[in-house]
């Protein structure tokens, strides 16, 4: 099993969370979340309007997701497909090794647990 975690634009939480369904993946978590990197900072405007400045910080979402191995790249693809833009500050997707998964409430473990 793999832990597919992609950082993405807030806006494309929708259309992606849609994608991953259709594909058949089980469950996704989403978080809220706030970074820098290399992409443009926004603008933003304070004191009604009359003051702007750059934002330290953009806001993104934070997408993980467990699958089983065979699908990981299908996943990274279709995250790929939905949310890039072609620029810097797309995001990042990052693919680690799961260990073992248990489902609290059933008490199945492994690729079970995550079906």
């Amino acid at each position: 099993m793999k832990r597919v975690e992609a950082i993405i634009a807030s806006e494309k939480v929708s259309d992606l969370n849609s994608a991953l369904k259709a594909m058949g993946v089980g469950g996704c978590t989403i978080l809220d979340a706030k970074g820098r990197g290399k992409g443009e900072k926004p603008l933003v405007e304070a004191q009604r309007g009359t003051a702007r400045y750059t934002a330290e910080f953009s806001v993104r979402a934070n997408v993980v997701t467990v699958v089983q191995d065979s699908m990981v790249e299908k996943v990274i693809q279709t995250i790929l497909d939905t949310v890039s833009t072609g620029s810097a500050g797309d995001g990042k997707i990052f693919v680690s090794a799961v260990i073992d998964t248990i489902d609290i409430g059933t008490k199945s473990r492994g690729e079970e647990a995550i079906s």
